[in-house]
Order: structure tokens, then sequence, then C-alpha cells
């Protein structure tokens, strides 16, 4: 029994040996890599493969280890805000303080099940997208042919391939005839490419030099082959990736700011509270009271509520994309989509069509011509052999009426002189009509045809008409020239050897053109303030050419070689200023989204292809559509179901308003929670007394945070929309200490009022400043939302209006209420309302004063 060969891992252009000393998979002869395989023609027996399944394992591509959903609810606690909380939580319960330990429970349990039911809801969205995929492939078993599931083949078996196959793992041909695959999604290339069986001689540079490889995830547009299977699973060109994809993971821009705030709360909070502790401790000389005072405060201080508002905001974020048939797969994904300042997308597919079209048939000088278009049709219209991509465009192209003409011959196409023929009669006279590559078709002329007449084909004339040719390819064209003969005396039968003396007719140019709504996405998405980068795999001249119709301008274009040699930070510089990349591998994209990053940029990617899954990994937002392959879809965080781009726009909008709102919350959090911090310790420093009870800070805290869950509800004004507002955390701490200290003022304002003024007892002034406290936090999110004079200039939403209604209504009757004395309060007599009445309106007035000198002084 023949037993199975070792194979080395790695991708094959950089290892094209089954074991040392061999030769490359691409350069073997057949027989030779058959009997490097101990396989033959016949394939493998159905226990060698078996041996050999246990040896290689299944033909799977790498996945990341999906979580339970207990373990996603877990992860929900490891935030730094949940953990503080946990702490205050569970000293508040040991020191007997249950209904506090209640309080922060509660908040908790809302914050961490909001959070995880969004997330969840939106992954199983997700899940549904799953398209399914052809899961079989026929291979040579025992000499027979025999469909078997793809996960089951191994090195050494042989696949059969027929059009509309797909290639299940990475193969070498070594028998073909017609073979053309679309390895679109791999390469970039945007038309289908012809393989052969024949072994290279020169070492390839790059996947599309390997003629002889059919990879994994490819398709067969057209022809037959035999295909060895030389690579299975992650050793595979689509494994390769499919297993960095596993490994990758990527902190994105939002993640990095909402870390940056907390730790910067946190931080400011430990060492006031460490201060607000020592000074209670030492004037007041009761450590536990102290204690639970600072606990209190700890609550208070902390933005607990932020992942639940950053859930709530991004969940109606992704239920009005959904809405506009854009599924979003990771919640947090919606804010990146609104920061995002550059968006770099791939060409085929992406920006194209991906299908080919006839867009040109002209005459030698490239006038339109409809004789051109007449002769081709002809030509793919009376050959009897496999009818490639081309000549289905043309048939398909136009409808014309043939029947005047009766096929006499045909010389089929072959790949070393790449024409075809065919021998028609018309009115008793044959003629041969001919297309292919222009550089065989210009061998076999001696004449051309311009406006009806003939013309002698001299070598000068020739450079001209090469010229013409040439114009063509450098627009993007794939060309083929149509030529034609009469034949003075007719023949039974033709040949090659006919194809001589011929007239040039003219071109046939194709092109994969511009999805419709692209030129449009674009104009809008730079009215947003985002910057257009394609990169691509596929040649620049049909890069160049895409890029002119859909209106980018092409500033700078580099090719993959090019970057190669370029190191980290000079790749950084270029990426400045260049807007189009070709000729790229998925690891040179990955590394320009990678350099844009580094350059502070927040970068989303748009692709379709298995080429694209390591950009849409490593962009802070990967977006991809319903009819991507399987590893785009995984890699994305964003899936368009419509092929119309113009969703993006509204998917970016969508961002900025979920973004905005988000930072309403952060900004007054930061602020409020600074103020509060500095009138804890004053009231610490000058006090006789705590200025609130543990209990009184917990409950004021809940309420406030309850107002807040409205926010995601409220409108963002349209200037705000208009650029890309990355998290920028100085801007935070900028507004934090301008504001903050304002909430302070007023309420060392609001101590000696109660002090001087209405000599006020603890309970009373404990009283007080609870409604003084909520009453103004509550009520200046309505300042802080806009940019704009509030209500006049800019209305919030009708929910956040009734919550802050709502919240303030139940804190004033809660000190008249059988509550009122459990939490420590008394009733409160009308001359303390309308001081209360004149604070806050004096808060409001002064707020919104200073924000209007911050707003011209640093934005919003």
């Amino acid at each position: 029994m023949r037993q199975p060969t070792r194979v080395t891992q790695g991708p094959i252009l950089n290892h094209g040996a089954h074991d040392a000393g061999s030769e490359p998979f691409y350069s073997a002869e057949a027989q030779a890599l058959l009997k490097q395989f101990n396989t033959s023609e016949r394939g493998l027996t159905s226990s060698e493969a078996q041996e050999r399944l246990a040896a290689y394992g299944y033909n799977e591509p790498a996945k990341k280890k999906k979580r339970t959903i207990l373990r996603q609810i877990l992860s929900k606690f490891i935030n730094p805000l949940v953990i503080v909380l946990v702490i205050v939580g569970t000293f508040s319960y040991l020191f007997g303080e249950k209904i506090s330990a209640f309080l922060v429970l509660l908040m908790i349990l809302i914050s961490v099940f909001l959070s995880f039911i969004q997330e969840y809801r939106s992954g199983k969205e997700a899940e549904k997208l799953s398209e399914m995929v052809r899961t079989t492939a026929t291979v040579l078993r025992n000499g027979k042919r025999k469909e078997i599931n793809i996960r089951e083949i191994v090195p050494g078996d042989i696949v059969d391939l027929y059009a509309g196959d797909i290639i299940p793992a990475d193969l070498r041909i070594i028998s073909c005839k017609d073979l053309f695959l679309n390895q679109a999604s791999l390469t970039g290339e945007s038309f289908p490419v012809e393989k052969f069986s024949a072994p290279l001689r020169t070492h390839p540079s790059s996947l599309s030099d390997l003629s002889n490889i059919a990879f994994m995830g490819s398709s067969v547009v057209s022809g037959t082959a035999l295909g060895l299977v030389v690579k299975t699973g992650i050793s595979t060109q689509f494994g390769e990736l499919s297993k960095r994809m596993a490994s990758i993971s990527t902190q994105t821009s939002f993640e990095k700011g909402i870390h940056q705030f907390v730790l910067l709360m946190i931080a400011v909070m430990l060492i006031l509270i460490g201060l607000i502790f020592a000074i209670n401790a030492v004037l007041k000389g009761n450590l536990l009271e102290a204690f639970m005072f600072s606990l209190a405060v700890a609550v208070g201080l902390t933005p607990e509520m932020l992942p639940m508002i950053v859930a709530v905001n991004l969940s109606k974020g992704a239920i009005a994309m959904s809405k506009k048939k854009v599924i979003v797969k990771r919640l947090n994904s919606i804010q990146n989509l609104g920061a995002m300042d550059v968006i770099c997308t791939d060409k085929t597919g992406t920006l194209t069509l991906d299908r080919v079209v006839l867009e040109k048939h002209c005459d030698v000088v490239r006038n339109e011509n409809e004789d051109v278009l007449r002769f081709a049709y002809i030509n793919s219209f009376y050959q009897t052999g496999l009818k490639n991509l081309l000549d289905k465009t043309i048939l398909k192209s136009h409808k014309l009426v043939v029947k005047e003409f009766k096929k006499v011959d045909e010389v089929p196409f072959d790949f070393s002189r790449r024409i075809m023929s065919v021998v028609v009669e018309q009115e008793g006279r044959h003629r041969l009509i001919s297309k292919g590559a222009p550089e065989e078709i210009f061998k076999r002329c001696a004449t051309y045809e311009l406006d009806g007449e003939i013309y002698e084909m001299e070598r000068l004339i020739l450079l001209d008409l090469k010229e013409e040719f040439d114009k063509l390819n450098a627009d993007g064209f794939r060309v083929l020239a149509v030529s034609y003969r009469d034949i003075p005396e007719k023949k039974a039968s033709y040949s090659k050897e006919d194809e001589t003396g011929m007239t040039l007719k003219g071109y046939l140019a194709f092109l994969d053109p511009p999805k419709p709504t692209v030129k449009k996405t674009i104009q809008r998405l730079r009215k947003l303030g985002i910057r257009f980068i394609v990169l691509t795999g596929d040649n620049e001249l049909v890069t160049k050419k895409i890029c002119g119709d859909v209106g980018l301008d092409v500033e700078g274009l580099m090719l993959g070689d090019q970057i190669e040699k370029l190191s980290q930070g000079e790749l950084q510089q270029i990426v400045k200023t260049t807007t189009v990349f070709a000729r790229l591998s998925p690891l040179q994209k990955e590394e320009i989204i990678r350099a844009l990053r580094r350059n502070n940029h927040v970068v989303g990617y748009l692709g379709d292809g298995i080429n694209d899954a390591p950009s849409l990994k490593a962009s802070d937002v990967g977006i991809s559509v319903s009819n991507a392959v399987d590893i785009a879809k995984e890699s994305a965080d964003i899936i368009l179901l419509e092929k119309s781009l113009l969703v993006l726009e509204d998917g970016v909008l969508e961002g900025r308003k979920t973004f905005g709102n988000t930072i309403k919350y952060i900004k007054m959090g930061a602020s409020s929670n600074f103020g509060n911090m500095i009138s804890m310790t004053g009231a610490s420093l000058f006090l006789p007394f705590l200025p609130m009870t543990p209990i009184q800070i917990l409950l004021n805290n809940f309420l406030y945070d309850a107002s807040q869950v409205a926010i995601p509800t409220d409108e963002v004004d349209n200037d705000y929309l208009e650029k890309p507002k990355p998290w920028d955390i100085r801007a935070i701490r900028k507004f934090m200490l301008v504001f903050g200290p304002i909430s302070s003022v007023f309420d060392f304002m609001t101590f000696g009022l109660l002090l001087v003024a209405f000599r006020a007892s603890q309970v009373m002034f404990h009283t007080f400043w609870f409604l003084e406290s909520i009453c103004t936090q509550t009520l200046v999110i309505h300042v802080i939302r806009t940019a704009r004079i509030p209500f006049l200039e800019s209305k919030p939403s009708r929910f956040l209006v009734l919550a802050s209604l709502l919240i303030i209504s139940i804190s004033i009757a809660i000190p008249f209420s059988p509550l009122g004395p459990h939490f420590g309060f008394v009733r409160l007599s009308a001359k303390y309302f309308l001081a209360l009445l004149g604070i806050v309106i004096s808060y409001l007035w002064t707020t919104q004063m200073v924000k209007t000198w911050y707003v011209k002084r640093n934005g919003y």
C-alpha cells in the first residue's frame, strides 16, 4: 500500500515543494509530481485517502472558536466600570447597607444585560446571512469518479473539474482543455485567467503568475481539467488567510477611545476618593462612616451606565441601518463608521459589476463601427467550440440577424496562435473572419480597412495602428482584433494556413464596468469629509480607467512590488498622498490599512473577496456585501444587502448620530462627575457633617442615570454630521476641566445659601442639595447636547424631554412621599423651591454662556 507523503506546510509561492530537495509544484513535470505524491491519474484508493485524512486532517480553513452565551455574558463583567461597581456593592453588602447594595446591583444588571442582549441579537442576524455553499467535489477514487465532501479531500487526490465547479483545494493542473478560472476573489483580477498544465520555467513573482496552479476558492468559468491536490486546509492560500484572520484581533478607534476615557475617569476618581476618605476620616473621626461615604461617592462618580448607553445607542443605530438593508454584525463598528475619515476599497466586484461587457466596437482609428460588431458576432455565433466569456458577452450585447450567412468551416482557437476563425458563404463567395489577440492578428494582415477603403499595411502605418490599439490598452480595456479575408477560390475545408493576407477590420474593447451608484457615492462621501483610496490586486491600467470613470482622482499610483521595498516609515509617508495602489497581495493591502491607522486615521475597508479578508479585519470598520465569499463576510463588521453603495452614506450619517449621542453622555458625565468630586472634596473640608448620606448619593446617581437612558433617542444637529468625528480624549478632558468647575461653583453657592441665609438643619441641607444636584445634572444635558441655543435653534427628542421632566418630578416627590424618611429627607417649604428655581436657571444660563465661548474657541 502506498504511504501518504508529508507535504511542506505553507503557501505555494513560498514553499513550492512537498519535501526538502524536491522541485516546486509549479515547475515540476506532471509525472514527477504524481510520483512525489505517491498517486496516479487513477487517483487514490479509499484506504489511502483515509490514511491521508488521518495524517493531514480535514480540508477546512481556520476558524475562531465560538463563545458560549455564558462566556459572552461574563465578558461584559470584565469592564473597569462594572468592576468598580461590583467592589462597591460587595462592601456595601458586607457593612449592612443592603439597600445601597441592591441599587448598585440593579445598575450592574441593567448595564450588563442590555449590552449583551443588543450584541446577541445583532450576532444572530449576521448568522442568518450565511449562504448555502457548494460542499462537494468530484475526485478519482479507485479509478472511478466519485462525489465527496470537500472537507474530505487530501493531498494526492485527483480532482475532476468542469465549468461552474469551485476549486476545493490548491491544485496543480496536470491536464486541461480551454481552462479559464475566475480567481478575482483571491487576486483581484477582473477577467477570468487561462490556466495550463505545462511546468513553469521562470520563478513567479505573484500569485497571478502561477498559470498552472488553481487556488482554493476560485471557480471554473469554462473548460475542463484534472488537478492534483497539493495543499489542503490551512496550508492552502485561502487557508493561510483564514489562519491569519483567526489570529488577528484589532482594537478599533472607538474601543481605544472608550478605554482611554474609562482610565481617565477611574484615575481621577481614585485620587479624589482617597482624598475625600482621608479628609472625612481625619476631620470627622468616624472611619466606617468615612469609608461608606467614599464608596457611595465612588458609585456616584463612576459613569457606570456608559456600557448600557453605548449599547442602546448602537442598537438604535443598528435597527435604523437594518431598515436600509444594512446588517451590523459588530455593534461598535457603527461608531467607527461615523468617525471614519478614510475608506479603502477593492476594485473588482466592489467598485465594478464583476461582469464583462462589450464597451466598444471600433475601426482601426477607434471610431465606432457597426460592421466590426457584425463580423465579431458572426465569428462567435458560428463557432462550435467552447464559447469563452468574451464570446458570450458579444452574443449577449446585441442580437443580430445572420441568416444570410451560411457556415462553411471553422479553424478552432488554440493557445499557440490565439485566434479563432470561421468561414461563411454570402452571395456565392467565401469569407474568412478571424478574431483574437491583436498582436497575432497584426502578423496575419496585409491590409487594413478605414471608411470603406482598403489600404496597404506598410511598416510606418503598422506602428500607427499599434499605437491606436495601445491607447485602448492604456484605457484599461481587454482588446480583441477583428480581421477578414475574401477567398477567391472556394474550398471544402480550411486551416490556419489560410489566415494570411487578411484585412484588419477593427477592435473590440471589453471592460468590467463600474457600478452605476459608485460615482454618486464617492461624491457624497467626499462631502462628508471622507477620503477614498483604491487597493486592488488588478493591473494599474484597468484600475486607472475605472477610477477615471467614477470620478476618483489618481493622486500618485503605487504597485505591489514597489511597496515591498518600502520601510514602515516610508509607507506611512506614501499613504498620505497616494490614492491608488495596484497589483497588491492581500498582506500588502493589510499593511497599507495599518499604515493609515498609524497616521491616526479611522479607516474603513470595502471588499468582497478572499484577498480582502485581512484588510476587512485590520480596519476600524470592515464593510462587505451579502454575495461576498464566506471569509469576507466573516471578517466584516457591516454587510450591505443592496448592490447600491449609496447606503454607505446613510450608514456614515447614522454612525455619526450614534457617536454624537454617545459623546453627549460622556461629556456630561465627565464634567458633572468632575464637578461633583470637587464639591465633595470641598464639602468634606468645610462642613461639620456629610453633605449627603451614602444612600442619598446612590439614589441620586440611580435617578440621574435613568434620565440618561433617553439620550440615544435624541436628535443630532446637521452641522455636527458634516465632518468625521474621531475620538479625542484631549477634547473630552478639556471639556471636563472647563464645565466641571461651573457646577462646583454653584454647589458652593448652594452650601453658602443653606448655611448662612437659611440656617438649614442637616436633613434640610441633605434634602435641598439632593434636589439641586439632580435638577442641575438632569437639565444640563439640554445645554450640552448641542452647540446651538437649546430649544430655540436645536430641539431635543420628545423622549429626552419627558425623561428629564419625569425624573425631576419623581425626585421632588420623594421627600413628600412615605419613602422620604427612609432616605433621610424632609419636606421643604416654598422658599426653598424658589431658591432652587433661581439656582437652576442661573446655572443653566451660565453654562450656555460658557458653552458659546468654548465652541467659538475649540469647536463642538
